[in-house]
């Protein structure tokens, strides 16, 4: 999953509501903001990415925004911070069309504001998103004045608002159905690719990737992109979520990027002994059995290994999958 940069604490300046004019577009769409960056590689977004600049006017126009410079993130969306016709801020959020970005305003609307960023204004034909803005805005994983296990209790707490369960007739797609896509490339990339891995604990992982949407106790809506990046503060509750890849599943499959990311667990002296503590702390706190949240660590930790080596990678793979077998060993505890 893809998740962008968090948002920066200042207040950039804003442009008044104007047809965009070519000086413009050096400051709204410049070459080194990295979703046109990384999508001017791909062919299937290059028409996506050159009417970027007539689709943001149009929104701009249409629901009467002052636009600001946008951040400097999101490798699949054009993000900045905006004003509504009576001064309020916001954010506006443009996705190139994917299946990752489909759900988001459908989640954001189910939840509405009770742990994530409210959704103002949307259209979901075009991939845009009118957003409650996070102020001060800095995430999670940089409020290194907290306790690493006190992020994670406020990760926590922030995913037991996320997890309502789903409402007949969603369009969010089943997590069983993803990650059983994901365990058939693992295994379509370990015999094309042939790189040298465990194929035991490959083969592992994708069984788990099929198997563990299936043994769920309950089902629920999921952020599906819960890394500490993704946790920002803000005025009208402390921490808020944003940026979700939604699906409808198993909750033990959230809590793995907080995890990983709050702090690098496998920097420690002792990483089994940290990983089990965390592990123990998070499933307490969301009231998940502690055994599932490794296991669905290995099985994505496996299709991380493989994604990286079938994209070049070179020595990330080898550790990802050194890091997969460390939590295997958490799962036969």
């Amino acid at each position: 999953m893809m998740s962008r940069e968090p948002l920066p604490e200042s207040t950039p300046d804003l442009t008044p509501p104007r047809a965009l004019q070519d000086e413009d577009l050096a400051d709204l769409f410049p070459p080194s903001l990295p979703v046109i960056a990384t999508l001017s590689r791909r062919e299937d977004a290059r028409e996506w990415l050159a009417g970027l600049p007539r689709l943001v006017a149009g929104l701009r126009d249409r629901w009467s925004l002052r636009l600001g410079r946008p951040y400097h993130g999101g490798s699949c969306s054009w993000v900045a911070p905006v004003r509504l016709h009576d001064g309020a801020s916001a954010v506006l959020k443009v996705c190139w069309p994917h299946r990752e970005a489909a759900g988001e305003g459908e989640a954001l609307r189910l939840w509405d504001g009770n742990g994530a960023v409210r959704v103002l204004r949307d259209d979901p034909q075009a991939y845009a998103l009118l957003l409650e803005r996070c102020d001060p805005g800095s995430p999670l994983g940089a409020a290194d004045h907290l306790p690493a296990e006190e992020r994670l209790l406020i990760g926590a707490a922030l995913l037991n608002q996320l997890w309502c369960p789903p409402p007949s007739g969603t369009l969010l797609e089943p997590l069983g159905a993803v990650t059983a896509e994901w365990a058939d490339v693992v295994e379509t990339r370990m015999d094309r690719l042939r790189p040298g891995f465990d194929p035991g604990l490959v083969a592992h992982g994708a069984a788990l990737l099929r198997t563990l949407p299936a043994t769920a106790s309950r089902t629920a809506v999921l952020h599906g992109d819960f890394n500490p990046g993704n946790v920002l503060a803000a005025r009208r509750r402390p921490w808020l979520t944003i940026d979700a890849k939604p699906m409808v599943g198993d909750p033990a499959y959230d809590p793995w990027p907080l995890l990983e990311q709050i702090d690098d667990p496998f920097r420690h002296p002792d990483p089994p002994r940290v990983l089990s503590t965390r592990f123990a702390l998070v499933a307490d706190a969301v009231g998940e059995d502690p055994r599932r949240l490794p296991a669905w660590a290995v099985a994505r930790r496996v299709e991380a290994a493989l994604w990286g080596v079938a994209h070049g990678y070179r020595s990330g793979p080898a550790r990802v999958m050194n890091e997969a077998r460390t939590l295997a060993a958490l799962t036969e505890v």
